[in-house]
């Protein structure tokens, strides 16, 4: 479609629910001091206008890491602004369905006089409408100034029964989707960094999604995440979005010289990055082995780079297996299949949605619907997949409820 066209269509239908809420909010506003109802009446129109702001600078601001990081807060409003009036224009509809049923009512029933007293039930419904419509701001703006960067250490024991002796106890640090195009405060994220070495992981483990799309997001973090140091290495995967396959290239050299690009800005951060391959770790004469695969969607769009038969080779004879594999659908669609001796699978690519509800027992985010496996620890048998909620966000600047991760395993013999 047309991009003037389109943009002409949603600054339309965005301007169309407006005026309607607009005079649910001039009747609610009626009886408020004059100030307030100028000030709340000036923030309706500010919002609608950050709004079309957003649609307007959407391809400028996409193309440099500053603006990308403009655009998701300008966006996350707009969004917030889009559900909230939506929400309220709701409410709006019920009110007015409301009134539409009173005066056919009074028509039919003319002896019959409206005995109500105190609040309406038309006042009622437009202000519990008004209320609502502030939810998704409030909730989306605590997400972005709290939640986006209030790093969550979580800590899981990973029982394994051919655990070989030299590796009791051995802690592996697991950090996922970091998409760095997106971060918005680089001292948060520093904070961040530091946490990680502060677990004091044998090894470190990512599991893909370093970058929203393209290699030249890392310029000027490369040397904070080269920081991450652990004995044994930091070992590395690709996940869907590293490989550029939602941009598009002048031409394809350019989308292969992005990927190596990419793969070479890891080797220089230090990092062991793993394409369908494996390595072998040894401590005081025992080993375990440590397996990487490309990206393998098993829903929808995501692509199959994955070889898991390569990167399984070598492997055959070692006790413990551990593979690395961005999409937590790869472990229903191949791994408990046809490779039952691939002890624990650490994936990420789901971020929790970046929203849901975690409270004692209680887990739950949208993505549920679409990823069985969705965040944190699940068994088949003997074997295991640990789904980490990931460090950083996409598209929505934040998170709320679910928050961002750093996973600690400690390895121990099955008893």
């Amino acid at each position: 479609m047309n991009r003037l066209l389109l943009f002409v269509i949603l600054s339309g239908l965005v301007l169309l629910f407006d005026l309607y809420a607009y005079q649910g909010l001039k009747f609610i506003s009626a009886s408020w001091w004059e100030p307030v109802q100028r000030a709340v009446k000036i923030l309706f129109w500010v919002l609608t206008a950050i709004t079309l702001l957003s649609f307007i600078l959407y391809e400028p601001l996409s193309n440099t890491q500053g603006g990308r990081s403009v655009l998701a807060i300008i966006a996350t409003i707009g969004v917030a602004n889009i559900l909230g009036k939506l929400l309220f224009a709701i409410w709006l509809l019920v009110a007015d369905g409301w009134r539409a049923i009173q005066w056919v009512w009074s028509k039919l029933n003319p002896q019959i006089k409206d005995t109500e007293t105190g609040i309406s039930r038309n006042e009622f419904i437009t202000g519990v409408g008004a209320v609502s419509a502030t939810l998704p701001l409030l909730t989306m703006g605590w997400g972005v100034l709290s939640g986006a960067h209030d790093y969550t250490i979580r800590k899981r024991d990973l029982k394994l029964k051919n655990l070989p002796p030299a590796f009791e106890g051995y802690r592996i640090v697991q950090i996922s989707d970091i998409h760095v195009g997106s971060f918005w405060s680089k001292r948060a994220v520093e904070r961040g960094v530091k946490l990680i070495n502060d677990q004091l992981g044998d090894a470190i483990f990512f599991t893909g999604d370093l970058v929203n799309n393209k290699s030249d997001e890392l310029n000027g973090w490369t040397e904070l995440f080269g920081q991450l140091k652990a004995p044994d290495g930091v070992f590395s995967i690709l996940g869907n979005h590293d490989y550029g396959d939602y941009v598009p290239w002048d031409s394809p050299e350019d989308k292969v010289n992005n990927l190596s690009n990419l793969k070479q800005i890891q080797k220089d951060m230090g990092w062991d990055l793993l394409i369908n391959e494996n390595r072998i770790i040894e401590r005081e004469g025992d080993t375990i082995a440590i397996l990487g695969v490309e990206n393998w969607g098993g829903k929808g769009r995501f692509p199959k780079y994955g070889d898991l038969a390569s990167a399984y080779q070598g492997t055959e004879n070692q006790k413990v297996k551990l593979l690395l594999s961005h999409d937590p659908s790869h472990w229903r669609g191949e791994v408990t299949k046809n490779y039952k001796d691939i002890d624990v699978t650490f994936s990420g690519h789901t971020h929790g949605m970046q929203f849901g509800i975690e409270v004692g027992q209680i887990k739950w985010s949208p993505v549920k619907y679409f990823y069985p496996e969705w965040a944190d620890l699940y068994r088949e048998e003997e074997q295991m997949l640990y789904v980490n909620r990931g460090f950083g966000y996409i598209g929505y600047p934040g998170r709320f409820g679910i928050l961002p991760e750093i996973t600690v395993f400690t390895l121990t013999q099955q008893g």
